[in-house]
């Protein structure tokens, strides 16, 4: 954030003035926005409220800012010269249009992480920096020559990396698939995406897991779909819920993330998996399965995938490097029929033209490597160690003020509250005492819950989190 510049021979208030004209002129504070209060910009500033006030005193005397009592300061709607010059209303446009924001929750959450980087972040939904495999992935950027051409890539992705994921997807997660059959992404969301844009259309009936992370993706509803909700605690009746769907819905799509769900944490009863394929194969029902997590199973094999039992070609699979390795390499995959996946690759070539084609390379490099294997197994015992903690915590700071089921794989805890709180005082109250969290209401769940991510805080983080947490939901009570 600016700060004015103590050392200046230019006087504070005139500093402040001229960046808020900047500022305006940039139309970062369009004509009729409301300014941030005397007291408020003074703070953050690190100025007295007086030099605020003289910055002000120079904005409205050149017409550029207008002050009236109970009412605050705000832009000039216009700004005279010759002849009246009027602005573009920027606030309109930022309101119109067919996508939407981010729902409220999330857009505050990262407000105050872009303003308090060291708010002690148990929201954002990706890992620490010291657990993604820097070290092996910079020795492999060593040892290897990328990007022997620099221009745009096959849209469908970079040819050796979808031949590793062959091999990958085959080895890992038991799912048989072609170079052809395999569509490179940015990450699920993208692909989640390109699938409700491209495969569905407004109005059409789509169900989705109750809680859910979908829930929580505005493109859903900007794609004009209607969410229908399977409850989690519900899942075992799928089969049977999902014909009564479709003969009162028409539902088109089903939207699933069987292990570890976001944000439950749950795995989908390995026994009921062939039947909901097989309601699912009855209805010629698509299947989405969101895959994220599989290979972060702490103890024991890793839940089979619905892809892998798939015999009738049902299932369109959605993984991520994200969730495993690094979420900043940005780089997922969909493994669709071969339809599916030139549909979706001539709409990412409208977007974007392909993803670079050196992380690409990157990746192609790493699960091939030697490395792949023992960063896994890391990766694990640092997110189990990480969810004891933070259990140990809730035990400590929280007894009798919340229950959870601690999940055996995956990046969160789901906890719902026993006291009646607000959710949004609650947030609040958390960023006032140097925290963040995930409100339920966010997935669909009300707002008893809570969602803690153990992956993105350090460990000595963890402890000091929750009694954050513990003395924001004590005041509220």
């Amino acid at each position: 954030m600016w700060k004015p510049d103590r050392q200046s021979k230019k006087p504070l208030y005139e500093q402040i003035a001229d960046h808020l004209q900047q500022r305006i002129a940039y139309s970062e504070f369009p004509p009729g926005s409301l300014l941030p209060s005397e007291r408020k910009l003074a703070e953050q500033l690190g100025v007295n409220r007086s030099t605020v006030v003289q910055a002000f005193a120079e904005l409205r005397s050149i017409g550029i800012i207008e002050s009236q009592t109970g009412s605050g300061t705000r832009v000039s709607m216009s700004k005279w010269g010759a002849t009246p010059k009027y602005t573009p209303n920027w606030n309109r446009y930022a309101e119109s249009g067919n996508f939407l924001p981010n729902p409220a929750f999330l857009r505050r959450i990262r407000e105050a992480l872009n303003q308090e980087p060291s708010l002690i972040d148990m929201a954002s939904g990706d890992l620490a920096g010291d657990m993604a495999p820097i070290h092996e992935i910079t020795k492999l950027m060593s040892e290897n020559q990328y990007a022997s051409y620099l221009g745009y890539d096959n849209p469908q992705g970079y040819i050796p990396l979808r031949e590793a994921l062959v091999t990958f997807l085959d080895k890992y997660r038991s799912i048989p698939s072609t170079p052809s059959s395999i569509l490179i992404t940015s990450g699920s969301q993208q692909s989640l995406f390109l699938i409700t844009q491209c495969l569905l259309s407004p109005g059409d009936a789509v169900a989705i897991e109750d809680p859910s992370y979908c829930y929580s993706l505005p493109m859903f509803h900007s794609a004009g779909l209607r969410l229908f909700r399977l409850p989690i605690e519900e899942r075992d009746v799928y089969p049977e819920t999902i014909r009564n769907l479709y003969k009162k819905h028409r539902i088109r799509m089903v939207f699933l993330n069987p292990n570890f769900q976001n944000p439950s944490g749950t795995v989908f009863n390995v026994q009921r998996r062939k039947s909901f394929l097989d309601a699912a194969s009855e209805l010629g029902l698509p299947i989405v399965e969101d895959d994220p997590f599989s290979l972060t199973a702490y103890n024991g094999p890793v839940p089979p995938s619905l892809k892998a039992i798939d015999a009738n070609g049902t299932v369109i699979y959605i993984g991520s490097f994200s969730k495993i390795a690094a979420s900043g390499m940005r780089i997922g995959w969909m493994v669709a029929p071969n339809a599916i996946v030139e549909r979706l690759a001539d709409a990412r070539q409208q977007m974007d033209f392909g993803l670079s084609v050196i992380p690409q390379q990157v990746v192609a490099q790493f699960i091939n490597s030697a490395y792949f294997e023992p960063h896994l197994e890391r990766l694990r015992m640092q997110l189990q160690f990480k969810r004891d903690l933070l259990i140990e915590s809730i035990e400590n700071e929280l007894p009798g003020l919340m229950t959870y089921e601690a999940p055996k794989g995956g990046l969160h805890l789901w906890c719902k509250l026993h006291p009646d709180v607000q959710d949004g005082k609650l947030l609040e109250e958390a960023i006032k005492r140097g925290m963040v969290f995930v409100p339920g209401s966010v997935y669909g769940s009300d707002a008893s819950y809570v969602r803690f991510n153990y992956a993105r805080a350090k460990a000595d983080e963890i402890g000091p989190g929750i009694a954050k947490f513990a003395a924001a939901l004590r005041e509220l009570m």
